[in-house]
């Protein structure tokens, strides 16, 4: 019987040139084929411009399991330098402030909450605020892979303490990953007789940046992964590593996995081995793949059988959930493919427009409009999209919401924008008896795109306005969110959006003119003159007086109406209207000044009329419906 290996998936994060490349090859026993820089623009450059892989095996600590077993490390070595951030998410276009997305869920105040991790404030212009490294998208923005990482080392350069993007990291990690270790690198670069004293120095400073967060107590151990720096000879044994694998084994815990579901990958690295095939290396995010599967590569609509797997160069015929792995297959050209999804056939489909549930992103400035145009980057695509936002009934704002599914079954209310509290008025504020403004727990958008995108069910989603200015100090983020509902076919107007209960409220006022009878009064000022009044016939009205009425029907061709009184006029509101009617006509024809000053100082308000109904957005009918 095979040991077992438990796999472990470790984010080797930190800013640029703060040694995470040299703590990966230190704590590694195997490399990867995207291992160590191996690429050739990283040698000639001497910094990371890809992810790499590796990974570090020993035995399993006893609060993993009693038996024989070995604990895998997979180590992702991510990019440090601020530039490479479309290099690290695949070579797809990204926007340059995604880190204030990390802030709100994280739940600091502010970017110089933000910004006091490290001591600058990230409102000035400055090239790591232009744009977010360590792998950023790779973990967060790509919500599948964030499920995967299960541990994080912040690697800090004990020279320099927290730098822009070792803040960035951090708040990386609390999104990420429920467990992080500090490692202060280069222990070798202080003074012998004062490195002791400058590693507690740092130990305690970094205490102190961690304590409101959710790593506050987490390990910290001073190492040296390459001392004499990068040209010392191979000679020169690493400082400390020893004592920090102790500390990622205690730090080990089983993760969860589930290998049920259909089959998806992100791969990230795709080449060819003459008389093997093609291999697609990537790390599996859900479900499971056995050698002689059928696996899809939905962007180019493609399908090809598993001929081989390995992980880190051992042949294996089953991976699952959070395995690093790489696929061989044959006849197919690895330049088709350098970064993307493979996945289960038919188990990703093609979308022309989303309902997605979502949140504003605080620091973007502005309101959220319905109808807006706004980039949409959902799975491994960016493209435009129009915006529809909608809500719960105001009555049902603190109704509980079942997380990641909708009910097409309730009706929705229409919202010209997205509701938050800077989108209330002064008004409604002062009004407001609870002194907060009441906003619904979950929003919904419905997103039209421009041109189709393929991604999977529950993604993430994010809306940006990537044509804002980059110089101005400002968040182009918007929202995110969670697709919740694709719609494949492109007549979706049709045959999708009639299923999507929206509506608006509609509210009209008018006035009694005069009464006709106990049970009918005639009406005007609800409608205009060339309205069809048919249409409204049958809908209940309202009286200023109380009573309930019918719109029965139209009077005269000015717009005015007939109303029945089911239950007749009460005395006081017939005798109002008498009198009404009684000094209008005293008033005169040619008075009209007089008439409207005499109606404003007079107690006697006019009758007025209310009419509320609602009107289904996608209904092809166009119906009007009351409660």
């Amino acid at each position: 019987m095979a040991a077992r290996v438990l796999n472990v998936n470790v984010g080797v994060l930190g800013h640029i040139d703060s040694g995470k490349t040299a703590l990966a090859r230190a704590l590694s026993t195997t490399g990867s084929t995207a291992a160590f820089d191996r690429a050739p623009q990283s040698r000639a450059r001497g910094i990371t411009l890809d992810l790499g892989f590796s990974c570090l095996r020993t035995a399993l600590p006893p609060q993993l399991g009693p038996g024989p077993g070995e604990l895998q490390f997979t180590l992702v070595d991510c990019p440090g330098h601020a530039s490479l951030i479309r290099t690290i998410i695949g070579g797809k276009r990204i926007v340059e402030q995604e880190f204030l997305l990390l802030v709100t869920k994280v739940g600091l105040a502010s970017a110089d909450d933000f910004a006091g991790l490290v001591g600058t404030s990230f409102l000035q212009p400055h090239p790591s605020w232009r744009v977010m490294a360590q792998g950023l998208q790779l973990l967060l923005l790509n919500s599948c892979c964030a499920q995967i990482i299960d541990l994080m080392m912040l690697v800090i350069d004990v020279t320099k303490g927290m730098q822009t993007q070792s803040a960035e990291c951090l708040v990386i990690g609390q999104i990420a990953c429920q467990k992080m270790v500090v490692v202060l690198n280069k222990i070798d670069l202080l003074p012998e007789g004062k490195r002791q004293s400058a590693i507690e120095k740092m130990t305690k400073k970094m205490q102190k940046t961690l304590e409101n967060t959710k790593f506050s107590g987490c390990p910290i151990v001073a190492v040296a992964a390459k001392p004499g720096g990068p040209e010392a000879p191979e000679s020169e044994s690493p400082l400390g590593v020893s004592e920090l694998i102790e500390v990622l084994k205690s730090e080990a815990y089983l993760p969860s996995r589930d290998p049920s579901g259909h089959f998806l990958m992100a791969v990230d690295h795709c080449f060819s081995i003459k008389g093997q095939g093609t291999v697609m290396t990537g790390t599996i995010l859900s479900g499971s793949v056995s050698l002689g599967d059928n696996v899809e590569i939905p962007a180019l609509k493609v399908t090809k059988k598993v001929k081989s797997m390995q992980m880190f160069h051992t042949p294996v015929t089953y991976a699952m959930q959070g395995d690093r792995v790489g696929i061989c297959v044959t006849q197919f050209d690895p330049k088709l493919l350098e970064r993307g999804l493979i996945c289960t056939p038919d188990s990703l489909h093609t979308i022309h427009a989303a309902i997605i549930s979502l949140k504003k992103i605080q620091y973007f400035r502005g309101a959220l409009q319905t109808k807006a145009k706004f980039h949409i980057t959902v799975g491994h695509e960016t493209v435009m999209g129009r915006v529809m936002f909608f809500s719960p009934a105001s009555a049902d704002f603190n109704e509980e919401i079942q997380e990641n599914v909708f009910d097409f079954e309730k009706d929705y209310l229409y919202q010209e924008q997205y509701l938050s509290k800077d989108s209330v008025s002064s008004e409604e504020k002062e009004n407001d008896q609870a002194g907060e403004v009441q906003l619904p727990k979950q929003q919904w958008a419905l997103l039209e795109f421009e041109k189709p995108v393929t991604c999977p069910k529950l993604c993430l989603v994010i809306g940006s306005k990537l044509d804002t200015d980059i110089h101005t100090n400002t968040c182009r983020l918007a929202f995110h969110g969670v697709l919740l509902q694709g719609m494949e076919d492109k007549n979706y107007i049709e045959t999708f959006l009639p299923k999507l209960k929206v509506y608006k409220l509609k509210h009209k006022e008018g006035q009694v003119e005069r009464v006709m009878d106990d049970y009918s009064v005639i009406g005007r000022s609800l409608f205009k003159k060339e309205t069809n009044i048919q249409i409204f016939v049958g809908l209940k009205v309202k009286l200023s007086t109380g009573e309930n009425g019918i719109i029965d029907g139209g009077f005269g061709q000015s717009g005015k109406f007939k109303i029945r009184i089911p239950d007749g006029l009460k005395p006081e509101t017939k005798v109002l209207l008498t009198a009404a009617s009684k000094k209008k006509s005293k008033g005169g024809k040619g008075d009209m000044t007089k008439e409207d000053e005499s109606s404003k100082n007079d107690s006697a308000q006019p009758v007025t009329i209310s009419l509320s109904f609602k009107r289904y957005v996608f209904d092809t009918q166009k119906k009007m419906t009351q409660s």
